[in-house]
């Protein structure tokens, strides 16, 4: 098929947050799993991300990697899932913004962390998020009294987010405070959530009973 969605992932990668995404839309999408170390660093598929990592989405002739720019791809690709604030609109700013604060300050926050690297006071400066405590009391003020991040209904910006803190807090790398709970708990509550996090769970135990292990 000409507009064929096709999904490279891992079931335990990142890919299961471009899976819930794809879920969301409600468009039909292939599957193609690759593994660690070996087809995710073949030929074939460092054609389609020279970085050699997962998930990646191909629409087509179209072929898109890095997690958050699958997300607004997929919302703009497919507006008729109300994935993303039209353009133009009031909330269509905000939306942008809180998108990009997960791989503009929440990840490297919580990356830093997990390496346990500490950025100077006087260093600050010299880093996108300034420092964790800066980013987790931002975003709290934020979510605080609020269901969703931009606007009254749910977006790819929420997929996003509420993913990534739900990933982070399960590991102790983001502070499981009640704002951020209450936020991913009513998220993952979404049945395209649960379809997503159902199917990667099968597939995972598809992969290690034939690995054998």
């Amino acid at each position: 098929m000409a507009d064929e969605l096709v999904l490279y992932t891992h079931p335990w990668s990142r890919g299961r947050v471009a899976r819930w995404m794809l879920e969301e839309t409600g468009q039909p999408y292939r599957t193609q799993i690759l593994d660690y170390g070996t087809t995710m660093k073949a030929p074939a598929y460092l054609a389609i991300n020279p970085m050699g990592k997962v998930p990646a989405i191909t629409h087509g002739d179209v072929v898109v990697t890095e997690l958050a720019a699958i997300c607004a791809y997929l919302a703009d690709a497919f507006p008729q899932a109300g994935l993303a604030p039209p353009p133009g609109s009031k909330e269509r700013g905000p939306y942008y913004r809180w998108l990009f604060f997960g791989p503009g300050c929440i990840e490297p926050a919580t990356t830093a962390k997990s390496l346990g690297m500490v950025v100077p006071d006087d260093k600050r400066g010299q880093v996108g998020y300034g420092s964790m405590d800066q980013v987790v009391d931002v975003l709290a003020g934020h979510l605080e009294g609020r269901r969703y991040i931009a606007g009254d209904r749910f977006t790819a910006a929420d997929l996003y987010v509420g993913a990534l803190l739900g990933w982070t807090m399960q590991f102790g790398l983001f502070p499981k405070e009640p704002v951020f709970e209450a936020y991913v708990g009513h998220l993952m509550q979404r049945p395209a959530a649960i379809r997503a996090a159902e199917i990667d769970a099968r597939l995972g135990e598809e992969m290690k009973a034939k690995s054998g292990g």
